[in-house]
C-alpha cells in the first residue's frame, strides 16, 4: 500500500517523507473529540517501513476513546518556518503488539528518553501499554 500512499521514493518530497517518518522522535498525532473539536497530541511513533506507524499510549488517554468512535486521524510532523511540510491522514484502531520494552526497534529509537521519563523501559511499557496503529491512507505537503 505505500507505494500507492507514500510519494515517490525517490523523488526530493518522497525522500525527505521517509527519512522524517525514519529520524523523527515525535510527531502530532489529531483525533477528533465527541465535540467534533480536533485534539492534537505530540506522541512518539514506530514506522514499520511502509505504510503505518505503531504509537504506545497510556491506557486513560482520551485518544483511545476518540479513535475507537471516529478513527480516521492525522499525523503531522513539526515544519521550519513553514516549510518541510508533512501531513499524512489515515485509519487508526488499537491493535495487538508486543510491550514497547520488548520491541527492539522502539527500544532502539527511544530507551533513553523512556527512561528518562519512567526511569526505565518497563517502568514506560507498564504507563504505555496500549499499542495503535496508524495506516495511511494519504500524505500532502511540499
Amino acid at each position: 500500500m505505500a507505494q500507492d500512499v507514500l510519494p515517490d521514493a525517490n523523488s526530493e518530497y518522497g525522500a525527505r517523507v521517509r527519512d522524517r517518518l525514519t529520524t523523527d522522535k515525535t510527531v502530532w498525532l489529531t483525533t477528533i473529540g465527541k465535540d467534533g473539536t480536533p485534539q492534537p497530541n505530540p506522541v512518539w511513533f514506530l514506522w514499520d517501513g511502509a505504510d503505518s506507524v505503531l504509537i504506545y499510549n497510556r491506557a486513560d488517554a482520551a485518544r483511545l476513546n476518540h479513535i475507537r468512535n471516529r478513527p480516521r486521524v492525522a499525523l503531522n510532523f513539526d515544519s521550519t518556518q513553514g516549510g518541510n511540510v508533512v501531513v499524512l491522514t489515515g485509519t487508526a484502531e488499537l491493535v495487538e503488539a508486543p510491550p514497547s520494552n520488548e520491541n527492539p526497534e522502539y527500544q532502539a529509537k527511544y530507551a533513553a528518553a523512556a527512561a528518562r521519563i519512567s526511569g526505565d523501559a518497563e517502568s514506560f511499557a507498564r504507563a504505555y501499554p496500549v499499542p495503535l496503529r496508524v495506516t495511511f491512507t494519504k500524505v500532502r505537503g511540499f
